[in-house]
């Protein structure tokens, strides 16, 4: 009789735990969990401490309530230009009614990947593959409107679609990649051409600006040396006639030149006929009828009409004996080129300055005799 107590006492104890366990039910944060009553939906538990009658209310689901990521596998997608692309995507959601979540469809995550592979293939469908590659956002707004226009009655809100990836087949692949590196061949050639035609204008400018700042420099230079070259002429054109040379010293400064214009570069050949000697004292006569007629002594004060006169009247005199230098040269290159024979020239006499001058006391001695 103790026995059957005591098991009696201890069934109505386990009995009593048990039913205090199935009365009492904690929800986490963040979860709802959907209540029957004897299969038929009573109400939903929210987070905390909640009581049940035991054995007649159930559980039904646990609804997780915060949002949820799904990446579902990559799905074959045929484009408008029947080439075979493969699509991955990733789609956000949260449950936003649990009761319709539980009771208008069976499973809610398989209908909503299957919607997707659907919209997805009309959406891609209607695109190329270069549209379909570079269209992600259109194609994101469009999924994401249709899917949640149709799981808002499930009680369940897509709040974003993302495109993964899209693979083209590898033979496009191959082929998009040549155009690429085509294109950025084309790209780099472009902006060489571009680099080494800015690089020459820029030279250009530079040579021209170099160009005309020599010029510039080469224009100054002459000038200044022009200026100087004047200013030395007055300078010493003014000493003479404040000096008033004698015309024996100007004549033999002009003999004394005569041997740095013979010494030309372009002085090859000379040929010396007996008559220069002729020559060269009708010229040391005209010098010296030319110093008859201004005096030895230098004066004081010079007259400026007198003294152009005087150069005036010597060029002349010296373009005349010149002008009989030169065509007494041509006879003589004539008579040179006219013999068959080798015939040698003598030498012209040495005339000295004195009788260049017009001095009287030269009587033609150390003359040498004409061959």
């Amino acid at each position: 009789m103790e026995v059957v107590i005591g098991v009696l006492i201890f069934v109505i104890a386990l009995f009593a735990v048990i039913t205090l366990v199935r009365s009492v039910r904690i929800v986490p944060q963040q979860r709802h969990d959907v209540v029957e009553r004897l299969g038929k939906y009573k109400r939903t538990l929210s987070p905390g401490l909640n009581l049940l009658v035991p054995f007649v209310d159930t559980v039904r689901t646990k609804v997780d309530m915060r949002e949820n990521v799904v990446s579902f596998p990559p799905q074959p997608v045929i484009t408008s230009d029947n080439l075979v692309v493969s699509i991955d995507t990733v789609l956000y959601f949260k449950v936003v009614d649990p009761v319709r979540a539980t009771y208008e469809i069976a499973n809610f995550l398989q209908a909503i990947e299957q919607l997707t592979v659907t919209t997805l293939r009309n959406v891609i469908g209607s695109l190329d593959l270069e549209r379909a590659l570079t269209s992600r956002e259109e194609i994101n707004r469009h999924l994401s409107g249709v899917l949640d226009e149709t799981t808002g009655r499930w009680g369940v809100k897509v709040t974003r679609v993302e495109i993964k990836a899209i693979e083209p087949p590898p033979s496009i692949r191959d082929s998009m990649e040549k155009q690429m590196r085509a294109e950025r061949d084309r790209r780099a050639a472009i902006l060489t051409a571009e680099g080494v035609k800015q690089s020459q204008i820029l030279t250009a400018e530079g040579d021209k600006q170099s160009a005309v700042l020599r010029a510039d420099g080469d224009r100054q230079a002459r000038i200044l040396t022009a200026e100087g070259q004047a200013k030395a002429i007055r300078t010493v054109f003014h000493a003479i006639h404040e000096a008033n040379p004698s015309q024996k010293v100007l004549a033999y400064q002009y003999l004394q030149a005569l041997p740095q214009i013979a010494n030309g570069s372009a002085n090859k050949v000379w040929i010396v006929p007996t008559e220069l000697t002729r020559a060269l004292e009708g010229m040391g006569g005209a010098l010296g009828g030319l110093a008859n007629m201004v005096g030895d002594l230098p004066t004081g004060k010079v007259d400026a009409a007198a003294v152009e006169r005087e150069a005036a009247e010597a060029a002349e005199a010296a373009a005349k004996e010149a002008a009989a230098v030169n065509a007494q040269v041509r006879a003589a290159e004539a008579q040179v080129s006219g013999d068959t024979g080798p015939r040698s020239l003598a030498a012209p006499p040495t005339v000295p300055p004195s009788a260049a001058l017009g001095g009287a006391d030269y009587n033609g001695v150390g003359e040498p005799e004409r061959a």
